[in-house]
């Protein structure tokens, strides 16, 4: 595995803890893990790999972020599901330069 490919997951598992830590809006989400970077797209491939959701409760910002089964099992583990690993190796997420 590509160091590139490891600082993703250590981000993305930095997500899932940060999530896991006490209940968190969206706006708390988005104030924190948002960027425009498109080789950081932490929050946008956590959603699209199933590992975190929202419970929606009236207006979008007030929504809470929470973490799926899937994103438990892959806290608990401590990496990725191997999916979304391969996936994002695919996509070229950082230059291996």
């Amino acid at each position: 595995m590509s160091a590139a490919l490891t600082s993703l997951d250590a981000l993305t598992l930095q997500l899932l803890t940060w999530v896991s830590a006490r209940s968190r809006t969206y706006a708390d989400a988005m104030g924190a893990w948002r960027t425009s970077c498109p080789r950081m797209p932490i929050w946008e491939d956590a959603i699209g790999d199933g590992l975190i959701r929202l419970e929606k409760g009236g207006a979008m910002k007030d929504a809470i972020v929470v973490l799926t089964e899937r994103g438990r099992a892959a806290l608990a583990e401590g990496s990725m599901p191997a999916e979304a690993t391969l996936r994002r190796a695919g996509r070229r997420v950082f230059s291996e330069a």
